[in-house]
């Protein structure tokens, strides 16, 4: 014989609810589909880039093109979340303009770099010619570092402001990366890159993209 469950009371019931709601919104804004598509893009680039210069092979495009191809769906995906989302607070509000920022940087550096590859170009044959030592490429050894140092800053960001470990240590992983790169040459700074970015972006994106759907499963048998 099923012994009929204790029917709740009026806070009982309230709580529950105010606990399901707070919960809804934490999930909602960070589905981990972007964390997952960005860690994706970033290690395909870095192993694709290792293997042209391991195997000595070039694709008739530069692979680095994916990461702007990457921008439109990042967009979508942000304004699905915003529409599914009811509520947004300051912590919401600080994390978007956080990863915004961290966006403008990186076109930022990603310009400058450029910029400064095509002043060296010139001086590169008489450097190489009185010193022995390739000048651009020299410089370019340094470029995962300055770029592993901004995936960092908004990782390591966001995991402590919402209190998630896995993207939390992926920003000090990055970090570390960026240290290590500065000794390392180019290949290995490529698969650093591609290591940090698995941890800090990937992994932590299917860890949240887990946790959205169980809170929305919860939720909706909360409503039976």
């Amino acid at each position: 014989m099923k012994v009929p469950e204790k029917p709740m009371t009026e806070q009982e019931s309230l709580a529950l609810i105010t606990t399901m709601i707070n919960r809804a919104k934490d999930v909602n804004h960070s589905t981990g589909l972007t964390s997952i598509m960005w860690g994706l893009v970033i290690v395909v680039c870095s192993l694709v880039r290792l293997a042209e210069i391991h195997y000595n092979f070039r694709l008739p495009f530069d692979i680095y093109l994916l990461t702007v191809l990457a921008i439109a769906p990042t967009i979508y995906f942000s304004i699905k979340e915003k529409k599914q989302s009811r509520v947004t607070g300051y912590k919401d509000r600080f994390i978007d303009y956080t990863w915004l920022g961290f966006g403008i940087s990186i076109f930022l550096l990603s310009f400058i770099m450029n910029v400064l590859f095509a002043n060296l170009r010139p001086l590169k044959d008489s450097v190489e010619l009185a010193t022995g030592t390739n000048l651009v490429n020299m410089t370019y050894e340094y470029m995962a570092s300055f770029f592993l140092m901004l995936y960092g800053l908004p990782t390591f960001i966001t995991g402590a402001s919402m209190k998630f470990r896995p993207m939390l240590w992926g920003g000090i992983i990055c970090w570390v990366s960026c240290l290590a790169a500065l000794y390392t040459p180019v290949k290995i700074d490529l698969l650093l890159t591609a290591i940090a970015a698995l941890f800090a972006w990937f992994i932590p994106g299917i860890i949240l993209e887990k946790d959205y759907r169980n809170a929305k499963k919860e939720l909706g048998e909360s409503h039976v």
